[in-house]
């Protein structure tokens, strides 16, 4: 089994039991078109992030990393029309990208962009005093990872989820020894799930179109 494989089942499963329809879709255009790195959530994943939100009756989402907004589209689509999706991006441009495509999805009223660092923008977002979170989506520069953990905790309710992506490196967050700041960065934000009582959490192994990763997903115990 290889690639081939995966990316073949990847797309008989998401055929039969997720589907894309047009703004999804053009999600993925116009950010090809803009230039965007490839890297966003793929359909399966995408309608993982839509079940998690919908099943805890979530009304308040925190997405840490935007990209092109196909995930945000995800997740807005779980919640109530009063429901409200934070989305921190980096970058102006890919802000500009998505914003278009959440317009096309319709969720102009739900989801909200913000631009900047997250190191920046968190502690903004928690002196806003805001009614918590019910499920913070992280899918960032993975250096970052564990503060973001740490601010996702202060900013999710009890029984909320921390969720996140690309944790496994294809295997190399096995590697203790590893140089890449990227797989040192999703060990310790998997240390300090494991370390911290306020959480409880596994890992989620992943093969399809996206190659071998694996997500991790936290519930907030209190």
């Amino acid at each position: 089994m290889g690639q081939g494989q995966w990316t073949e089942v990847d797309a008989f499963l998401s055929s039969l039991l997720v589907g894309e329809d047009e703004a999804l879709a053009e999600a993925h255009t116009a950010a090809q078109r803009a230039g965007l790195p490839p890297i966003s959530v793929s359909a399966a994943q995408g309608k993982l992030l839509y079940l998690l939100a919908k099943t805890l009756g979530a009304k308040r989402v925190l997405e840490i990393g935007t990209l092109g907004g196909y995930s945000a589209i995800w997740m807005a689509r779980a919640l109530p029309k009063d429901g409200h999706l934070v989305s921190l991006e980096y970058s102006p441009r890919h802000a500009e990208v998505a914003s278009g495509n959440i317009a096309r999805a319709g969720l102009v009223g739900i989801v909200e962009i913000r631009v900047g660092a997250a190191a920046d923008t968190l502690p903004k977002l928690a002196a806003e005093g805001g009614e918590p979170f019910d499920m913070v989506f992280i899918d960032a520069d993975k250096g970052g990872y564990p503060d973001y953990l740490d601010w996702s905790l202060q900013l999710t309710r009890p029984g909320g989820l921390i969720v996140a992506d690309n944790v496994v490196r294809g295997g190399a967050v096995a590697d203790g020894l590893s140089r890449d700041p990227n797989v040192q960065g999703v060990r310790s934000y998997l240390e300090k799930v494991a370390a911290d009582p306020r959480l409880e959490g596994t890992v989620m192994q992943t093969v399809g179109v996206k190659g071998y990763d694996g997500l991790s997903i936290a519930r907030v115990v209190g």
